[in-house]
This record gives C-alpha cells, structure tokens and sequence, in this order.
C-alpha cells in the first residue's frame, strides 16, 4: 500500500502522514506501507511503486490522502499511475478514492469539529 499525499517544502509538514504510515502499518502487520509525495518531498510516488515492486510485489493499493478531488488527484495522480503501469506492466494498481471521498473521514473531521463547541 502506498499513501500518497502532496507533499510541502515545511518538513514538519509530513509528520502526521508518518504517523498514519505508522498506524497502518500497526494495524495491519501483513502489508508493506510506503509513503509517497507528488512534490517537494520524497519518496515520490515512483520511486515508492519501483521498491515495492522491486520487493515483488505486484499488486499495489494507492491511497491519495488529499482531501478533495482537484488537479493532483484527477490529472497527476493519473498521469503519474499511468506511467508506472506502462513501465510495470506485471503490477496490478488499485487507486482508491480520496480520503475526502469517505463519509467516514468527513464524519471524524465533523465530529472534531463539533468536540470544539463543547
């Protein structure tokens, strides 16, 4: 699995998605997480794809960790899968939504929210 997220030239910028890196990879023992960033910070979404393949593994879940559907996720993330499908024709690539697609993260952002009225 790889969590792809945009990236920042702040380096303290990526500590939250470490730590869901992290989390996931608590939760789910079995499955080789991996971190990828579209600019300003690496590994890049490539580079990320290219080590777990080049570990054999040949079906690979990219998760954006974007909360809308802009450019980033409907034209570079496509263009960016694209290209290591071309390049990788053996590994199997599954996009799923974005973060911000799941009633279930809306609801946690909702309830957070709400927490700060109390």
């Amino acid at each position: 699995m790889v969590l792809f997220a945009h990236g920042s030239r702040q380096n303290t910028w990526r500590m939250p998605f470490d730590l869901i890196a992290q989390k996931v990879s608590e939760r789910h023992p079995n499955v080789q997480v991996a971190l990828a960033f579209l600019e300003f910070m690496t590994p890049t979404l490539a580079e990320s794809l290219k080590t777990l393949a080049d570990q054999g593994i040949v079906s690979i879940s990219i998760v954006p960790l974007f909360f809308g559907i802009g450019n980033h996720v409907a034209r570079d993330l496509d263009a960016l899968v694209q290209d290591f499908a071309d390049a990788h024709p053996h590994v199997q690539l599954n996009v799923a939504p974005a973060v911000g697609q799941s009633p279930v993260v809306l609801d946690a952002m909702a309830d957070y929210a709400g927490s700060l009225l109390a």
